[in-house]
């Protein structure tokens, strides 16, 4: 082996002082030390969900890979998800442990998003998810008001949740629920919750899916629901610096910008405790009132692909 290459756990980790991005200092040992160092963090959010990871190969564009690749070893678990878009089906990593994280890690797997439920209970998501997504060019700042009115908006429903950074620009409020709740209640929770924040200020936050409809808002995302994936707590970004994805107490967010939390930085803040384990609330029952609202609103990608296709219509008829 090279100086640039080692074995740990029985995983050969090869070609270490490769730069991992262009233009960047950090190297693809820079990311395998890191998920190393924070294994007993990342984990327990991959644990028994399946699993996408973005890659960035070298001089390739980064992609996202749900089937596992023909060469995966043997030991890394594995389940079996039938894919309704094309019509086949995928075989998703479980990444349960030390040695399957640090095999994806030499694969310069750099994010890591698991889905909202479990192989073992698919259609029983363990969280809502809400997404919030600034406008083009707009400050943290105001995606982090836009989360005030998130937790404002859960608070009416009897409702709490924690956040994290995205890792890029926006920030991700998770609801733990009770292990009975569907996904189909769960989406119908989701969609509520992203209007009723919208009510709240709707000059500062929308619902609009389709992005020309925004108008500098904040995008609270009413979809992340069913087979939905998240990008877990702890990962890295592809993005310069390589940030991660970091939980923040509510009453610190104004105080905190994405890029204060990198491979560099967090290991230190998370080797005596786990804030995202602290910060998350007992599992809540959904309130019956606010499921059957949400069954009453439309599913944003329906409704913007319908859309799509009205308004397309008429630029042709109008040209």
């Amino acid at each position: 082996m090279s100086g640039a290459d080692e074995t740990r756990d029985g995983v050969a980790l090869t070609n270490l002082d490769q730069p991992l991005l262009a233009g960047g200092d950090v190297t693809k040992r820079d990311l395998v030390d890191y998920l190393d160092a924070v294994r007993d963090r990342i984990l327990p959010g991959l644990r028994d969900r399946p699993l996408s990871v973005i890659r960035l190969l070298r001089g390739q564009d980064p992609f996202m890979q749900k089937n596992l690749p023909k060469y995966t070893p043997e030991w890394v678990r594995r389940t079996s998800v039938w894919a309704e878009a094309s019509h086949r089906q995928v075989s998703y990593a479980l990444c349960d442990d030390r040695r399957t994280l640090l095999w994806f890690a030499n694969q310069r797997a750099i994010e890591y998003h698991p889905t909202l439920g479990t192989a073992t209970h698919p259609d029983r998501p363990t969280h809502l998810v809400l997404d919030l997504d600034p406008p083009e060019g707009g400050p943290f700042g105001t995606v982090v008001r836009a989360a005030e009115l998130v937790r404002r908006a859960l608070a009416g429903v009897g409702l709490t949740g924690a956040v994290k950074t995205s890792g890029a620009k926006g920030l991700h409020v998770f609801v733990p629920v009770v292990a009975e709740t569907t996904a189909e209640e769960a989406a119908a929770a989701t969609r509520a919750l992203a209007v009723h924040t919208e009510r709240l200020d709707p000059a500062l936050a929308t619902t609009a899916f389709i992005r020309e409809d925004r108008g500098g808002r904040v995008f609270i995302d009413p979809t992340r629901a069913g087979g939905a994936t998240v990008v877990a707590a702890y990962s890295p970004r592809i993005r310069p610096g390589l940030p991660v994805s970091f939980p923040v107490g509510w009453d610190d967010l104004p105080a905190v910008t994405p890029a204060d939390f990198t491979v560099r930085t967090v290991p230190a803040l998370v080797a005596e405790r786990d804030p995202w384990a602290a910060a998350m609330p007992a599992p809540q029952r959904l309130p019956a009132d606010l499921v059957a609202e949400g069954r009453t609103i439309p599913v944003a990608r329906v409704q913007a692909m319908h859309e799509g296709r009205r308004r397309a219509r008429a630029r042709r008829e109008g040209g």
